[in-house]
């Protein structure tokens, strides 16, 4: 299934949800029972596709490692005060094996669920991690040669990087940053027998959705592994991990979608690797703790890598957004994420105003009021986003200008969109004070005639004159962190 040039993507942590609302209803759900009336509230988002993150089985001895964590603990008390062990139900990243896991319903509820969402237009994402599986998984028996491999000295020198299994020393999981995640075994992506049965597993996933998630994907890419690991890699492939594993995913399925979670300013090489969208992390740092002159930067860049970014606010990685932003900065910033180029991502909980970040090990989540205003915000920004001018339309970044003795006109950022006769622009002050400024509509048509300028979100509707808004540009003014979203049509006589 196809999920259009700008999808909508709505994450949910399977397992907590599920377990909400077995809790709800007094008895178990799991995935093939879901009740209809939820599939059905998706589709009314405009959803164009469901990632169910965290549905393979999980790994008996990433449990064991996850309940014994003091750092761990510590995070369950902050989130779940009164958790207990049993809440702790591992690293949906710690794979045990790619099966689904029958407390969520099994390789059948899955289905269930995928031809309950086809029926409504929406397309379904899992999950592939590509470093690493669990420590316990088939393969570091069986396959141990497709393992990143250490010595004895390593166990010494590094005892929370290394572990032993049949004999051998096998390197855990890592990021070159951080710690090594000590419930996983490091996959060598140089390995050929590893790459195919890479290839063989994510063939096997697309035969069960309409796309994946690939975790931190950025390590693969050959430079990446190469400087992480340096000799124990072994031998350089002539070709690049992804695009051996994605060629041969899409000889067989050629719609299948890959998203990558990407860092360090290398989603264009991932892109270029074939990764149809990669996170815009960028975006979300500068928005959350940069000014609107960083962001007008990073948008500036090239079209068609803009289109293939995901603007985000929340993810399961991420903070809850109403946890660091305040109200109107909430809004501001969510309203930019919406109305830009490439694929939007929405977390469970976020459209809710959840500000409780839910560690991934822990099967339950503490109950949380639901902020009504901020539902009816996000309803209403999901309602215009599926607008025909932002879904088909071309984008332009614009001018913003303003007057010497006013510098707030900096901290305004503003595009447009154009579909035949449709067009919007967006404007948003990106700051915790006034600003004033005028933006420049690039739209030549404009020129000698009057507009109605109606405020999808903020129930406006002004009369500009066409000349004025090509040159010197659209004046407005706006509070701090507000926002329009500009629909224009010209005025009746």
């Amino acid at each position: 299934m196809a999920f259009g040039a700008r999808p909508i993507i709505y994450e949910i942590n399977t397992w907590v949800w599920l377990d909400d609302f077995s809790r709800n209803c007094g008895r178990p759900v799991h995935l093939g029972t879901v009740p209809e009336e939820v599939w059905d509230a998706f589709a009314s988002l405009g959803v164009d596709a469901l990632w169910l993150m965290g549905v393979w089985e999980r790994s008996p001895r990433g449990v064991l490692i996850a309940r014994a964590s003091r750092t761990l603990q510590r995070e369950y008390e902050r989130a779940l005060p009164d958790f207990s062990p049993e809440d702790v139900v591992g690293s949906p990243y710690s794979v045990h094996r790619y099966e689904v896991d029958e407390r969520l319903g099994g390789a059948a509820g899955l289905r269930l669920a995928r031809e309950r969402l086809a029926a409504r237009g929406i397309g379904l994402i899992l999950d592939f991690v590509p470093n690493h599986v669990a420590a316990d998984h088939p393969w570091v028996n069986e396959h141990p040669e497709y393992f990143v491999q250490g010595k004895g000295d390593d166990l010494v020198r590094a005892p929370d990087g290394f572990f032993v299994s049949g004999g051998k020393i096998m390197a855990c999981g890592r990021d070159p940053f951080f710690p090594p995640w000590t419930d996983t075994a490091q996959l060598n992506a140089f390995h050929p027998g590893l790459r195919e049965a890479a290839a063989e597993t994510v063939l096997k996933i697309a035969g069960q959705c309409d796309g994946v998630r690939c975790d931190m994907a950025m390590l693969l890419i050959q430079d990446v592994f190469e400087k992480t690991w340096k000799q124990r890699a072994g031998v350089r492939p002539e070709e690049e991990f992804w695009e051996t594993l994605i060629g041969a995913v899409r000889a067989k399925y050629p719609g299948f979608v890959f998203m990558a979670e990407a860092y360090w300013d290398l989603e264009w090489a991932l892109q270029q690797q074939g990764f149809d969208f990669c996170y815009d992390k960028r975006l979300y740092d500068r928005l959350i703790h940069a000014d609107a002159e960083s962001v007008r930067l990073h948008l500036s860049g090239d079209r068609q890598y803009q289109e293939k970014l995901i603007r985000f606010l929340e993810n399961h990685d991420e903070p809850r957004a109403a946890s660091i932003l305040g109200p109107d900065k909430h809004r501001a910033a969510a309203v930019i994420t919406a109305t830009l180029p490439g694929a939007k991502l929405y977390h469970e909980g976020q459209l809710d105003g959840r500000k409780i970040k839910s560690p991934v090990q822990l099967g339950r989540r503490c109950r949380e009021p639901v902020d009504r205003e901020l539902c009816s915000f996000y309803g209403k920004l999901l309602s215009m986003v599926r607008s025909p001018s932002l879904r088909e339309g071309e984008w332009l970044l614009c001018e913003t200008g303003g007057w010497p003795d006013n510098p707030s006109y900096r901290n305004l950022v503003a595009w447009c969109w154009r579909r035949q006769e449709e067009g919007t622009l967006v404007v948003v002050n990106l700051s915790d004070g006034p600003a004033q400024g005028r933006v420049r509509v690039p739209w030549g048509e404009l020129g000698g005639g009057t507009w109605v300028l109606t405020d999808i979100l903020n129930d406006g509707v002004y009369e500009r004159d066409g000349d004025e808004m090509l040159d010197p540009g659209l004046f407005v003014d706006l509070s701090p962190y507000g926002y329009h979203v500009l629909r224009f049509s010209p005025a009746v006589a």
